[in-house]
Parts: structure tokens; sequence; C-alpha cells
């Protein structure tokens, strides 16, 4: 059953209740949104603005939206393509699209101009729907794009010349359901690879694979309709909005934030009584560092009883966090899962609530997901030692579109070699070791960075750390680790290697950099650029070269 059902369906029998809620605490009067449009149920309080639609206006808004899309000969076989923020009007806009059966492509908000250019390109969108973020950067690459390309501005200010306006050309279109027939095995998503390993490949997924997250997320968490989902990352990844499918199947209200402060959060879940909140390490870690110093206090925030479950993906978990976490909510369930856009994002590998104890592990196969762990010959290896973690299940992608030679390379009978590499201890426990390509060389050993990350990220003074291969004349390579300390902390190299007396000598980093961690808006450490920066860029080309 295509999700686009469940949409109907949720219409259908919670019509008159709320669906999605929009807070921006930062929003001071901008001249993008009137005070109505931001007002539509109370009255902003110290500059919080808060809008929301029911599940009858989110059905409608999508409708009409596709019977547009339907009137200009677009639907099966054509893409359409989303870039916008976190905003009421994403979701309405992303199922209008599937309801023509055409593919939706999100973009990466973060892109550059020629990113854009070059996904909408590799995808072959027809249409382009874009918020007033990204009029300057559009604007940029407008000449280079196909006349064939439609551009449709979704935002309050002025319709930029170079565009058709949303809201005019979807306002006197049909409200009910277009009669269009869609199956689990049509073309249903393109989404892009988050780019930290290279540039952006376009992972294609049917109908069936995003029904299939629905359905994993609620096997794993137990969603009921009363569960209020606190949706914090970018929508155009399927990480956040994945993990919300779970509560779209049973009809629960979805809250989205647009800001990570930590006042913010606390703010959200009390005020709207968020039960399940997804979080990204950086943003656990600040809550917490904020509750430390004593910036924040839980007894400001009187509705977080609720709060029943608070996970984390997208990246290893430091167990320090965890253990720190349940001090200050020790009521809370906490999950971690394994998941990437191939996989259609959420739970292919996940902890699982009843294994907090198990922090450090990612977990066991998920809700009808199956996991080997493959050596180079793509043979299965003994539990214990380290290989590539490969999983099948309903939700693997199609392909890589247009791209058949990395299709060929990721997909095997099935199987999808993630570039991860994983070990299986006796419990049945998978523990991630790192990325394949992110295995530093040093001297004939191999080393994973995320275990000497994990090692340093216990460290009390540090907030956040990355580990990256740089070149070395005489071991090829070292490990380098670019450490960004809390604030107010201070630390030397001294004190790091100290800390790190414990580990094995060839695992210490040779080079010690106090700095800042990227990451991207998915919570991965950006570590091309940290190659790039510290000159590990090309490493193998340097080593080939010396």
């Amino acid at each position: 059953m295509p999700i686009t059902e469940i949409l109907e369906t949720n219409a259908a029998k919670y019509g008159g209740e709320t669906a999605l809620v929009e807070i921006n605490p930062e929003h001071r009067g901008n001249p993008r949104h009137t005070w109505r449009e931001y007002a539509l149920v109370e009255p902003p309080r110290e500059g919080r603005y808060r809008r929301e639609i029911t599940w009858g206006v989110f059905n409608e808004k999508a409708n009409r939206l596709a019977n547009f899309i339907l009137s200009r000969s677009l639907g099966a076989g054509n893409k359409i393509a989303i870039l916008m923020t976190n905003c009421l009007e994403w979701l309405p806009v992303y199922f209008g699209v599937l309801k023509t059966g055409a593919v939706v492509v999100p973009l990466n908000f973060r892109y550059s101009s020629d990113e854009i250019k070059y996904c909408l390109a590799l995808a072959e969108a027809d249409m382009l729907i874009f918020g007033p973020e990204f009029i300057g950067r559009i604007e940029e690459i407008v000449d280079d794009l196909p006349e064939t390309l439609a551009l449709i501005f979704c935002g309050a200010e002025a319709c930029p010349t170079f565009a058709e306006s949303y809201s005019e050309l979807t306002a006197n279109c049909s409200s009910s359901s277009p009669d269009i027939k869609l199956s689990d095995s049509d073309h249903a998503a393109i989404y892009f690879s988050s780019g930290t390993t290279g540039f952006p490949k376009a992972i294609l997924h049917d109908h069936g694979s995003l029904m299939h997250a629905c359905e994993t997320e609620r096997a794993h968490h137990g969603q009921t309709h009363d569960d209020v989902f606190l949706c914090i990352p970018p929508l155009y990844h399927t990480g956040a909005k994945m993990h919300w499918f779970g509560s779209f199947l049973v009809g629960g209200r979805g809250v989205l934030l647009k800001g990570t402060e930590p006042k913010y959060i606390l703010d959200a879940v009390s005020s709207e009584k968020c039960s399940i909140v997804w979080l990204l390490v950086p943003w656990a870690q600040d809550i917490l560092l904020a509750l430390e110093r004593g910036d924040i206090k839980l007894s400001d925030y009187p509705n977080l009883s609720q709060w029943r479950l608070m996970h984390i993906g997208a990246q290893p978990v430091p167990q320090s966090l965890v253990r720190r976490w349940l001090e200050y909510f020790p009521e809370q369930s906490y999950d971690t899962n394994y998941g990437l856009s191939e996989s259609i994002g959420p739970g292919c590998v996940h902890l699982g609530l009843e294994n907090a104890a198990k922090v450090g592990a990612i977990g066991v196969p998920g809700y009808g997901w199956e996991v080997r762990i493959a050596g180079a010959d793509g043979a299965d290896v003994p539990d214990g030692e380290v290989g590539e973690l490969c999983v099948k299940g309903p939700g693997v992608m199609l392909e890589y579109f247009n791209d058949p030679k990395a299709t060929a390379e990721t997909l095997r009978d099935g199987w999808l070699f993630t570039g991860d590499m994983a070990r299986r201890g006796e419990d049945g426990f998978i523990f991630l070791v790192d990325r394949k390509k992110d295995v530093i060389i040093t001297g004939g050993e191999n080393i994973y960075p995320v275990q000497i990350e994990n090692y340093l990220s216990a460290h009390p003074d540090i907030r956040d750390v990355a580990v990256i291969g740089l070149p070395d004349p005489r071991l090829g390579e070292i490990a380098a680790a670019v450490i960004e300390p809390k604030p107010g902390k201070s630390l030397t190299e001294d004190d790091i290697n100290d800390f790190c007396h414990e580990l094995p000598r060839y695992k210490r980093p040779r080079k010690i950099i106090f700095a800042d961690v990227p990451r991207n808006a998915t919570g991965k450490i950006e570590k091309p650029r940290l190659r790039k920066l510290y000159g590990g860029d090309g490493i193998v080309a340097v080593q080939n070269m010396a």
C-alpha cells in the first residue's frame, strides 16, 4: 500500500485534528511572514511563532498540488524536486508529488548553486518547487537550467520573475484526491547521498520502500495516535522524516522545530507535550552541557514527563553521553539506529528499547531486515572479525539512478554493501567500526578512526572529535585527531597524549589539531572537508607518488 493512502485514511479518521505544527523560536518579525500566518492558533510569546494544520487541510493541500502537477501533463515517469527548509508546506508538497505518480526529489538545502544544478540534471528533474531562501542561488543558475524545467516559487514574498507562484497556481485546483492508482513497485523518490564520502549519488526508491519505513519505525517504537513526534533535522533527508513516518502511520501529531538550541528543544517538548524526540549527538551534548552549567533548568519546563523516548541516529553515540542523559532523564527509553539513504533511513539495524546497557553497539537486524558481515571476498566473516556491513530487506534502494557501475558495486544478489566496517559479537549485537574508505593504514596496521573517536569522546573536556588520516613519509599515513574542546575548557597536546596512554601505541593520534569539527545537516562529520583543510585530501595519490 502506498503511503499516500495513509494520508487519505488519516484525513478521513482525524480530519479536524492537528497533523503538523511548525515552531520558529527565532522569528523576529521577518517580513517574509505576516503575523497572521505565524499566529494561526495562539499569539507568539517572547518571539516564539507557531503555525499548525489539520489532517484534513494537509490532505487538501497535497491534493491541490497533485492536481496542478497533473494539469501540466506531468506524473508517472517525471521527476519533481523540492528545495525548501523545514516548514509547514514541506510535507504537503512531498505527498502532493507522490499522489501524481511522479518521483519526488528532495534536495539538500545546503547545496550551492552548482550542486543544485548538478543534482537537478542527474535526477532529470522536470519541475523544481523552491522556497524564498533559495531565490539567489536559483537566480545564479537559471540561465543554465533546461527551458523545460518548471520553476515554482513557494513563499510569502513576491514571486521572482523567473518563476511561477505556487500559491496562485494551486489556489483554484481541486482539493479532491486525483484518480491515480499506485503500486508498491512504482518509483517513488530519489534521495541524494550525504556527500561526506564523495559527490552525491541519486538513490532511487519505490513506494514499497517508503511504506516499509513506516512499518519498521512503528515496530521498533510502538507509536500510538497519542504520541507527538518532535522533528528537528532536515526533512530532505531520509532520517528525521522516516522516523516521523511511524507516527504518521497512526495519525500522530508531528512538530517541526526550526532551531537547535537546548532551550528551544525543551520548550517545544514541554509546550507541545512531545513524547518522542530524535536528536543528533551534538544537540544532546548541548542539552547536557546547558544543564550542567545551569544555563537551563528542567524545572522551568513543566511538561516533560510524557517524553518517553529519546533516540539518536546518523552517527556513533558515545557511551558516556547516554549514561549522562539517563541521569537527567531516568524514566526515558533510549534507542539508537543505523540506517542510510540507500536503505531508506531508519532501523535496518537498531539497538532496541530494552538494550540501553548495550550502548556502543548499533544493535541487531531491524524489523524485516537481514544483516551479514562480509570479508573482502564477499563471504561471511566469523563473529568478532571486522568486515563490511551488508543489509537486505524491503527498504533497499532500487539503484543509483543513471549510475549502473556504482549500482553493481553496491547491490549484489539483493544485498546492499554499505561501505561501513563492522563486527558482530557472540551475543549477536553489531558494532560499527568505520567507513570502509576511512580506514587508516599506518605502517601496515589498519586503524579505524571511530574507535579512537569513541575513546577520546570520553574525555570530560572534549565536545567533539574527528580522526582522519594524514600522509606520512615513513608510515604512509598517521592518525590525526581534530579536537573541539567544550566551551570554556582549555586542552593541550600533552593532555591528549596523556589521556591516550591506555590506547595501543599504533592507535594513538600522532597529530593533535584543536579546531571546530564540522558536521553536515544530518550530523555526519565532514571528513573530506577536514582532509582537504589539513592536507589529507587525495592521500592515496600522495602515497603512490611518494
